[in-house]
């Protein structure tokens, strides 16, 4: 009978998971549910853009309000995308996506039976503060459960959008078709609770405690338990190695240790993947976002034109989606983000200094340019970058503030967006928007780290504390021969 390999801390666990071919089984199933939390994330935000037209007729909401009202999820996710990371950190990353799946439930069904203004924009509230949680723990725990060779399955999160996002305009025509109304919005909306219910009782259900956090805080016998039920790994706990003790006698991390991340060789990891994430949201919220209003320009007035303008336009974001998993494995995560950056800039050129000039088929063309671009590129790689940057004891703080700075642009984009196109119109603010890529290309450009071709934070945090522990050690030994 094979000797169980011994597990003395996150390095092991981390050889462990990586030593993996392929994710099968219940791995499997445990890892598209934790997808699935990124579905009610992009879900929840289309049913807001698909229902807005027929919510502000009804409730003769004031622009201000519908500003406020597009705004509201990710601003507040500006705030929960680190708490949510410090949740991750302290109480580990199963129970904060758990607790999200019930703001979203209460924030869907609040909106939904909604009957003035005030009573919507709290349950967008409480679905900011699902979307800011969700983010950051889902992409860490994503990270810890997928072997380094697959890694590049983490930009599958862009294509999981935008089928969520298709999703709900589909089931936005469906009910337009059924003859619903001006209540088309509360059905859109009052959907996503039903998927939130369906995720909440699957990953109560599913989902196991990360090995990776359970060994970076010295619960070593849980850790093997669960590398078993996850991914039927037999391993026995050994006695904790000097990273692993240094680890778990050092003090918790929290928002006070936030400064770690821009410290050492933390600092152009945390710039590259705050930079990416900061320009993918805000030109997919100042363009992607509005393609109903861009294919009703295109298209015609009307509202089934419009949302099947926008399920195609989608469709080639699932598409790009897809080839991100491709190009971030093949390039690297900066090198595709730099790429899809350069496209994205030269379709926002192209479509300021041709809109309503060229024929409708070209007009088509250049958002399909820019939907293509932005997923298969920056848009996959801003949360993917940061999720494996970070060693287990800071990731999930990584990529809550990562995601901070993400929000940050996507309340930036929903609000520039309108406010330039009043002033300066449609083609002019797709040339002022396309300063964002350049900006996102240089840094690109700048800074060469690439988590995709380096090794494991875990593995190299590993060495340098069990690095510093023997040197540690060295020196009592030489003092005690000293005294002696």
């Amino acid at each position: 009978m094979a000797q169980r390999p011994s597990v003395k801390g996150v390095a092991d666990v981390v050889a462990l998971i990586d030593g993996l071919g392929k994710i099968t089984g219940r791995a499997q199933v445990i890892w598209f549910l934790v997808f699935g939390g990124l579905f009610l994330d992009a879900y929840s935000n289309a049913a807001l853009s698909a229902g807005l037209g027929p919510m502000t007729s009804q409730m003769e909401l004031t622009s201000t309000q519908v500003s406020i009202l597009t705004a509201t999820a990710p601003a507040l996710a500006i705030i929960f995308n680190p708490v949510g990371g410090w949740l991750a950190t302290r109480i580990g990353r199963v129970p904060p996506l758990l607790i999200a799946k019930v703001f979203a439930i209460a924030g869907a069904l609040l909106a939904a039976f909604a009957g003035d203004f005030t009573v919507v924009w709290l349950g967008r509230v409480l679905v900011g503060v699902a979307y800011g949680i969700d983010f950051a723990v889902a992409m860490a725990l994503l990270a810890e459960y997928t072997p380094a060779k697959l890694s590049g399955r983490l930009n599958l999160w862009q294509a999981v959008w935008y089928v969520a996002t298709t999703s709900n305009l589909a089931l936005a025509l469906l009910f337009f078709n059924l003859d619903v109304g001006a209540d088309i919005w509360r059905w859109s909306v009052g959907s996503a609770a039903v998927v939130a219910v369906a995720l909440l009782v699957g990953q109560w259900l599913m989902l196991k405690e990360s090995p990776t956090w359970l060994a970076s805080k010295g619960r070593l016998d849980e850790a093997v338990v669960n590398l078993d039920r996850i991914y039927k790994i037999e391993a026995a706990a050994g006695n904790p190695d000097e990273a692993t003790r240094a680890a778990t006698e050092a003090p918790a991390i929290g928002f006070r240790q936030a400064g770690l991340l821009f410290k050492g060789e933390y600092l152009p990891r945390t710039v590259l993947s705050s930079v990416i994430s900061l320009g993918q949201s805000m030109q997919y919220f100042a363009v992607g976002w509005y393609l109903p209003l861009i294919s009703l320009t295109i298209f015609g007035e009307s509202f089934e034109k419009a949302t099947i303008g926008s399920m195609v336009f989608n469709a080639f974001g699932i598409a790009g989606g897809l080839l991100s998993a491709y190009f971030g494995r093949r390039l690297g995560l900066r090198l595709s983000s730099a790429a899809g950056f350069a496209g994205v800039f030269v379709a926002l050129l192209a479509m300021g200094l041709t809109f309503e000039k060229v024929p409708t088929a070209v007009a088509f063309l250049l958002p399909v340019l820019f939907i293509l671009c932005h997923s298969s590129g920056p848009g996959a790689n801003g949360k993917s970058i940061a999720a494996l940057s970070y060693s287990s004891d800071v990731r999930a703080l990584g990529t809550g503030v990562t995601g901070m700075v993400g929000s940050f642009g996507s309340v930036v984009g929903l609000y520039l967006f309108p406010q330039i196109k009043d002033s300066l119109g449609l083609a002019d603010t797709f040339l002022v928007l396309s300063v964002v890529p350049l900006l996102g290309l240089i840094t690109c450009l700048a800074i060469k780290w690439d988590p995709t071709k380096a090794a494991s934070p875990d593995e190299v945090a590993g060495q340098d504390r069990a690095a510093a522990g023997s040197r540690a050690g060295s020196t009592e030994s030489a003092q005690s021969v000293t005294a002696r």
